[in-house]
């Protein structure tokens, strides 16, 4: 029977896996103490960055449904469970990659879809959800202006062509 305190952390990271928005497995080999807690920082509240036991989350993620990560837990793996937006947390890591080259980026999983560690870095590539969400608004704000100037232009267009033909009647009448 297993060990009431390995099965107490089997659920608490099957509950993180469920209840993350995404999940980014790490090789933190070569890390100080003092760079690990750079890198929490660095993630801020959108994620909670734990070191953890192989098979125990191995087991955890395959109850929460997850069983696309299985052949990425090897060696020292740290997990960055990420609540808030998947992309600030990807640049985090990213970003603390490039200056510290012994962390790396395994895998992952977003929203139930197992990533690649490429694919993550592609995720960090794009920009936060805030900046897409205001060129979204500023996309949509060009398109109401641009519709309001033709139904200002298409009145004045019919006022100006009843004026021209006025004025046509008018030579015509004066020239006969």
């Amino acid at each position: 029977m297993a060990r009431p305190d390995k099965a107490a952390d089997v659920a608490e990271l099957k509950d993180k896996f469920q209840s993350s928005a995404a999940a980014v497995l790490t090789e933190y080999r070569g890390l100080t103490v003092a760079q690990l807690k750079t890198l929490r920082r660095s993630l801020g509240e959108n994620a909670q960055y734990a070191v953890v036991k192989n098979t125990l989350t191995k087991i955890a993620a395959n109850q929460a449904g997850i069983t696309a990560l299985d052949d990425q837990f090897s060696g020292p793996t740290a997990v960055a469970f990420v609540t808030g937006d998947p992309v600030e947390s990807a640049k985090a890591l990213r970003d603390f990659a490039k200056d510290n080259p012994n962390l790396i980026i395994k895998g992952g999983v977003l929203e139930g879809k197992a990533l690649s560690a490429d694919e993550i870095k592609k995720l960090a590539d794009l920009e936060s959800r805030e900046v897409l969400l205001s060129k979204l608004a500023g996309a949509f704000k060009g398109k109401q202006s641009q519709a309001a100037s033709l139904f200002q232009a298409l009145p004045s267009k019919l006022v100006r062509t009843v004026d021209a033909l006025r004025a046509k009647q008018a030579e015509q009448g004066g020239a006969e």
